[in-house]
């Protein structure tokens, strides 16, 4: 698995540090809040368990299921395999996510969510790859853990094919593992 890595971009360590800081600054923005922190699976497993051991305040935890991948391209069809079970109207939502890419299924999400009428609705997303959103795609993250270039990267979370996932750290797959 590690021989089809060409570079570790962002360490173990790393990655403690900023969802360390994340979680700090969290604390603060939901204190008294008790949110619901919604992360969307697969890819957030690793980054939720981490960030809401890191929030120091009262929360609900839930999660949804989203898919638009295939390997390594975005299908552009959007399906909710899971919805959030709570309600959340009236609630501080908090959406935690792997990667904020394309931003098709992020805004999907966002829209979505909106709907259900929260009190807000914020985003998280431990990798943000600006360079990868599609035209007319406006949603921002609210928090952003690191802002990468456009490599196709996997690890803590993060997959090709449902592969790699369980790396500690981020790293570059090298082209020919998927082409």
């Amino acid at each position: 698995m590690e021989q089809n890595i060409q570079e570790v971009l962002l360490t173990e360590e790393q990655i403690k540090n900023r969802i360390a800081e994340l979680g700090r600054i969290l604390t603060e923005e939901y204190r008294d809040k008790n949110p619901v922190v919604i992360g969307v699976l697969k890819g957030v497993v690793l980054f939720y368990a981490d960030m809401v051991r890191e929030i120091k305040t009262s929360c609900q935890m839930e999660f949804m299921r989203i898919s638009s991948y295939e390997g390594t391209d975005s299908t552009g069809k959007i399906i909710i395999r899971q919805d959030v079970s709570s309600d959340i109207q009236g609630r501080h939502v908090l959406i935690l996510e792997d990667i904020f890419d394309t931003g098709n299924t992020l805004s999907f999400v966002y829209q979505h969510l909106l709907e259900k009428k929260p009190a807000s609705v914020k985003i998280c997303t431990l990798l943000d790859k600006p360079s990868r959103r599609k035209p007319g795609v406006t949603l921002q993250a609210d928090y952003v853990g690191f802002t990468i270039p456009n490599y196709f990267v996997v690890g803590y979370g993060l997959d090709y094919n449902e592969y790699y996932r369980n790396l500690p750290y981020i790293g570059i797959l090298k082209p020919e593992a998927y082409t």
